[in-house]
């Protein structure tokens, strides 16, 4: 499978949101990664379910949804209702983390759980095979245009290694800092999915970084 990119809204225009989900439609993206934050599980506070229904309304492009939340399980039906296809939850905030997997495929919805940089891969170990994405963060949650942690190189590794020893379908995601260079290296290291915010939204020309993001 060549790689996928997954723009992040995060960084869109959000005085002109439609403009920039119909330049995302027309581009060589193949999803839309939309992080929806609380300001408690980090510090900061992005859109809810009528953003992400607008957007929804006008993506032709499956919603890839990042939730920055704490107790999520709450709110998984309503994220299923508002449009997410994938639906992607942090290992931090889930005490019960394999419950929220079954919520989420219950709602015919595709299961990520994401990982913070200081988290160890092997906390995945016994979901592995029940997951459809594990997203790696590559910088501390909560912000873009943050620097890139290397050491997510090594995680991305790591996964691979257990994804295959597992016989897992999941797919490898990486958020945060990611541009050509950074990229380049992700993929080689066994990523699917490469989720970039400003570097596409804040370049000259979006679709064009978007290609180029596709074609390394």
């Amino acid at each position: 499978m060549t790689h996928l990119i997954a723009p992040s809204v995060l960084s869109c225009d959000f005085a002109n949101l439609q403009a920039d989900v119909e330049m995302i439609n027309a581009s060589n993206a193949d999803w839309f990664h939309v992080d929806v934050m609380d300001g408690v599980f980090v510090p900061n506070i992005s859109f809810g379910f009528p953003v992400i229904k607008a957007i929804k309304k006008h993506a032709k492009k499956p919603l890839d949804v990042h939730l920055m939340i704490v107790n999520p399980d709450q709110y998984v039906e309503e994220f299923a209702k508002s449009g997410a296809d994938v639906l992607t939850v942090h290992y931090e905030a889930c005490p019960h983390l394999h419950r929220t997997i079954q919520l989420i495929h219950s709602f015919g919805m595709r299961a990520g759980v994401a990982l913070n940089p200081h988290t160890n891969v092997n906390v995945l170990e016994n979901v592995i095979q029940d997951i459809d994405l594990v997203l790696i963060m590559s910088v501390n949650p909560g912000f873009g245009g943050q620097k890139f942690i290397d050491n997510a190189i090594n995680k991305v590794k790591e996964v691979k290694e257990l994804i295959i020893s597992k016989k897992s379908n999941a797919l490898i995601e990486v958020d945060g800092g990611v541009n050509l260079e950074t990229g380049e290296k992700l993929i080689d290291a066994g990523a699917d999915v490469l989720v970039a915010g400003s570097f596409v939204f804040n370049s000259e020309n979006p679709s064009e970084t978007i290609t180029n993001l596709k074609e390394m």
